[in-house]
């Protein structure tokens, strides 16, 4: 059994060199190679194309070498949860290329594969799919998404046995596995390294044939960011948002497996007992979400696509991005409930997007509007100026087309039964006259 070397951060530094393309794994901050990063930082090395989901948060991880001016190129999913990072686009320090968070996780899976790409239907019809190669096969969109390979991959571990077998915590797999896949070379920093042997070999998630070189690094509270404790997770309830919660969780059957995107989608999350039967999904690579602990955080905890810590229910599994879109693209998800902008009235959906603001961040929204059997949208009615919100045409850009089976706002419930926009239910203290007042689309009545 071979044993890989166990290296310094800072010599793990000094094996990238300028214009290099760097993968660091990471779901915000948890599973992030963080002292692999900061010690990168430390170096004179410039011109990094940086592959990651997003360039970590300001000053930590990722953020540290778009501080220092290190990254001329970033390709990612979710960028504007850095602002500097938003910055940074928007006067032209870094080139940005914006991927569907499914799409780039099998990019990166497909490059460490030796597969040149696929075709996806995430994106189909979209802004983001410009450029591309697309096809219709058995009536359906797909966009073809080229493979991603690095010269050198960052990742993060749990635990490693000397011979570079790794093992990782939770939901901090995310991008990792398919990272060490990906890439020339791979530096894996790990928690802890033990002896060969000790490890079960059942338990291992990557084979050390993948890894060359291990570094030792006790991950902190600070290092964490956002989400290391709960503080950040506070949410926004009104009765309104609330009453919008409780209609999309009476669509909810026992058995279904449900994916809640941001906003008012994770009020639904309070709402389900154990009684309901619902599995919660979450993309960053869990099944059996449960709510959010008292205290604590990433320490001690899973954390959700909103990168806030949520404990695991009995029967719940962890599993790597790219698992997490394979079942969301193959149907396995019933429901996806998140929020929109815009609906129209060919069931198109916008809810990424808005004028005058980078298109810097899609996330996985675009996956699941394409991916899930069944698409709930939860929004309000109109925007704050009083615009609507369910148009004729969608005019801002799309995140599916055609995608949309129900819509939940403040003031009703509308559907596509025989393929046309139908109010079917008002919410209470709403009227019928208020609803047309306030919907710019045609739409049929079914009270």
């Amino acid at each position: 059994m071979k044993t890989v070397p166990q290296i310094s951060a800072a010599q793990a530094a000094a094996l990238v060199r300028d214009g290099d393309v760097l993968m660091a794994g990471g779901f915000g901050m948890t599973g992030n190679p963080v002292h692999l990063l900061h010690a990168l930082a430390e170096t004179p090395t410039r011109g990094l194309t940086y592959i990651g989901n997003n360039v970590g948060e300001p000053g930590l991880g990722g953020g540290r070498l778009l501080r220092n001016g290190q990254i001329s190129k970033a390709i990612g999913s979710f960028f504007t949860s850095n602002p500097e990072a938003v910055a940074a686009a928007q006067s032209g320090q870094i080139t940005v290329q914006l991927l569907p968070q499914g799409s780039l996780s099998e990019a990166i899976r497909a490059g460490g594969a030796g597969i040149g790409g696929f075709y996806t239907p995430a994106a189909y019809g979209t802004v983001i799919a410009q450029g591309s190669e697309t096809r219709v096969m058995n009536g359906k969109g797909y966009v073809f998404v080229e493979a991603l390979r690095a010269n050198v991959a960052f990742i993060r571990a749990w635990r490693a046995d000397t011979a570079g077998n790794l093992v990782y915590r939770m939901t901090e797999q995310n991008f990792n596995k398919a990272m060490a896949m990906a890439a020339d070379l791979v530096v894996a920093e790990v928690e802890e390294i033990v002896p060969v042997g000790a490890l079960d070999p059942n338990m291992i998630h990557t084979p050390g044939s993948y890894v060359d070189y291990l570094v030792q690094a006790h991950m902190t509270l600070e290092e964490l960011g956002t989400s290391a404790s709960m503080e950040s997770s506070a949410k926004k309830v009104s009765p309104a948002r609330m009453h919008m919660a409780q209609r999309a969780l009476a669509e909810l059957r026992r058995g279904d497996v449900v994916n809640l995107g941001i906003g008012i989608p994770t009020l639904v999350a309070d709402l389900i007992t154990p009684e309901h039967g619902i599995i919660l999904h979450t993309e960053n690579g869990m099944l059996g979400v449960g709510p959010a602990p008292e205290d604590g955080g990433a320490m001690d905890y899973p954390v959700n696509a909103g990168k806030i810590p949520v404990t695991a229910l009995p029967g719940s599994s962890y599993f790597d991005s790219a698992d997490s879109f394979a079942m969301i693209r193959g149907g396995h998800i019933d429901v996806a409930i998140m929020g929109g902008l815009q609906v129209d009235e060919q069931a198109n959906l916008a809810n990424w997007a808005v004028p005058g603001k980078p298109l810097l961040g899609v996330g996985g929204a675009m996956d699941l509007a394409s991916g899930a059997r069944r698409l709930i949208i939860t929004m309000t009615h109109t925007n704050a100026d009083g615009s609507a919100k369910i148009v004729p045409q969608c005019t801002l850009p799309l995140t599916a087309m055609g995608a949309v089976d129900l819509v939940i706002t403040d003031l009703a419930v509308f559907g596509y039964p025989d393929g046309r926009l139908t109010l079917l239910e008002l919410l209470p203290g709403a009227t019928l006259d208020a609803v047309r007042a306030q919907t710019t689309a045609q739409f049929a009545v079914a009270l």
